[in-house]
């Protein structure tokens, strides 16, 4: 692994900064969560028009720019910064790979173009608050986390004549599911016989039986919502007949290892953040005739805040390389980091992102913590936007955790309590994380 930055990467993280610093202060995201939207759309126009964001990591066969998820990763890192508000991770890290992963050639050819533009933004929707386990990061996608048939899903039955499909049921806490275009959801099928999860794909406008309600959460720059479906047409993700069950569910872990390494480094971004507008404040508040920052104990706080902050980008960074081994290329095909031709990667060490986002989220839970008790009274207004880091970490683990959960998922494959073949990867696993 080489970890120095080219300059092409160098260049996104730059442009991208030089201009969410004019454009993404506390009161521009004050006012963008206000919005019905909940972002701000002429910001989101210019980061996807002239940016290219939402399709950094998408091959340019389908309007992309070719990337990966190490170049995403950076970008997030960057509108971590800012705590944006913005479809980037729903549009970018959710829905486009799993378009790009199942989806026929026509459905790839019809709405990746449109998402890589920012013309359309997509997500992902999950029943019950089941993201995590849909995408194998707190425990395993195989069983009937889609609803099983049961009360609380979503169930989808064939039209006679295989005209289409149609869905039932409703799913909470859908990222962004109150204004994206496209919804890519997770539904059961088969009844209990021949039961199955697919992925089927809704085109939010006009879709007869949608209806969408935004819902009240602890960050409001991750504006969420719950979904109810009630007989709304939907089409299979995939070619004739869909795909199988495995690739499903292959196909969501390895979205959900690249997903994982982009919101860790979105969250070091976050951190970095406050950790830098902490250290300014403590040494222009003074107390007792002298900076607050010139005292002990504060440094000593901040400095161990610092080493944590420095091992969770390391990771970060790491997940997000390992995630990148086997990204599609420019034309679409299977392309190893190292530029070989049919080496798969990402879902094949998803340990490694699961523990990457449970640091990251560590690591951005405390320094928001301290970032609020040193900032004082003043910690919790949009004045200094400390809480702004504070409720995204509480937010983030609700999104896609808890901590302690991604720990021991990641445990679990790496084979580390176990006698078996996993058990020799888990030190490699844990060697990587921690390099």
């Amino acid at each position: 692994m080489d970890a120095a930055f080219t300059e092409e990467q160098h260049a996104i993280r730059r442009t991208l900064r030089a201009l969410l610093d004019k454009r993404c202060g506390p009161d521009e995201v004050e006012a963008a969560v206000r919005t019905p939207t909940g972002y701000d759309e002429e910001l989101w126009g210019e980061l996807a028009g002239r940016l290219q964001l939402p399709g950094l990591a998408l091959p340019t066969a389908y309007g992309g720019a070719g990337c990966g998820p190490t170049e995403l990763a950076l970008a997030c890192a960057e509108t971590g910064r800012g705590v944006l508000p913005s479809p980037l991770i729903a549009t970018a890290a959710l829905a486009a790979p799993l378009i790009l992963a199942l989806g026929s050639e026509r459905q790839r050819a019809g709405l990746l173009p449109a998402l890589a533009s920012g013309e359309l933004t997509g997500t992902l929707a999950v029943p019950g608050g089941r993201l995590p386990i849909a995408l194998a990061l707190t425990g395993p996608n195989d069983g009937d986390w889609a609803g099983g048939g049961r009360a609380g899903g979503i169930q989808a039955h064939e039209e006679e004549g295989g005209a289409g499909w149609r869905l039932y049921g409703e799913a909470g806490q859908v990222l962004h599911g109150h204004t994206a275009e496209v919804l890519v959801v997770a539904a059961h099928t088969g009844g209990f016989a021949r039961s199955g999860t697919r992925l089927f794909l809704v085109r939010a406008a006009g879709a007869a039986g949608l209806r969408r309600t935004r819902q009240a959460v602890v960050d409001e720059t991750r504006p969420q919502a719950r979904l109810e479906l009630r007989d709304v047409p939907a089409e299979l993700l995939g070619e004739d007949g869909g795909q199988a069950e495995s690739e499903v569910g292959a196909a969501l872990a390895a979205t959900g290892a690249a997903a994982a390494a982009v919101l860790a480094a979105e969250a070091v971004g976050a951190a970095d953040a406050a950790l830098t507008r902490t250290l300014a404040y403590v040494r222009e508040r003074e107390r007792f005739g002298r900076p607050l920052g010139s005292f002990r104990a504060v440094r000593h706080r901040l400095a161990d805040l610092y080493v944590m902050l420095q091992a969770a980008r390391s990771a970060a960074y790491c997940a997000a390389w390992t995630a990148g081994r086997g990204h599609p290329g420019p034309d679409g095909s299977s392309v190893a980091h190292g530029g070989e031709p049919g080496v798969t990667g990402g879902a094949g060490e998803p340990g490694v992102a699961a523990l990457a986002l449970a640091q990251a989220l560590e690591a951005l839970r405390a320094v928001a913590a301290e970032a609020v008790q040193l900032h004082g009274g003043i910690g919790v207004t949009w004045e200094r936007a400390a809480h702004l880091y504070l409720e995204r970490a509480a937010g983030d683990e609700l999104l896609l955790g808890p901590a302690h959960r991604l720990r021991a998922r990641a445990a679990e494959e790496a084979g580390l309590f176990a006698a078996g073949p996993g058990a020799g990867r888990a030190a490699g696993l844990l060697t990587a994380v921690d390099a």
